[in-house]
């Protein structure tokens, strides 16, 4: 009565354990809906359950990407999303894994020395280039404050002839 298909249970539970993972000895929960049991007992109440689980996360998906051109977290709400839909999907489940699993690479890549001192001399030298070219900006131009430039154009720079 189960929604899930029974072939894919069994070859998860044949698959040796960590294979997935690329060898990582951590426990990692069952694929397959996380439904309460009353649910997934009746298979019309965990289709609509899926139905609703879909929608839910399509909602908060959408959202995200809309975060991306908005202000907003959009990358945080999509994984929120995902994470929503593997609840109840085999699919974002695995995803999510894959994306946890590179996550933790990428992180444990910036810490090796070589790398951060690396990222330490890119950062420096571009913050050098950017100091260099608003110096040059400033010498070039002048440093004039956003709420002095209409005073300025309009030849007002704070004298009170114009007054009266």
């Amino acid at each position: 009565m189960n929604a899930e298909s029974d072939e894919r249970i069994e070859a998860a539970g044949k698959a040796a354990p960590g294979s997935a993972a690329g060898g990582t000895t951590k426990v990692e929960r069952e694929l397959g809906s996380r439904a309460p049991g009353f649910i997934k007992a009746s298979r019309p109440l965990h289709l609509s359950w899926q139905v609703g689980v879909f929608v839910v996360g399509l909602g908060v998906v959408v959202a995200g990407v809309l975060m991306l051109v908005l202000p907003g977290p959009g990358w945080l709400v999509i994984f929120g999303g995902m994470a929503i839909w593997a609840t109840e999907f085999v699919w974002a489940q695995l995803v999510l894994r894959w994306t946890k699993r590179k996550v933790t690479e990428a992180a444990q890549r910036a810490l090796d020395p070589k790398v951060r001192r690396r990222n330490i001399i890119l950062t420096t030298v571009g913050l050098v280039i950017m100091a260099v070219l608003v110096g040059i900006y400033v010498w070039k131009f002048g440093l004039a404050l956003p709420w002095t430039v209409d005073d300025q154009r309009q030849g007002r720079s704070g004298s009170t002839a114009d007054m009266g």
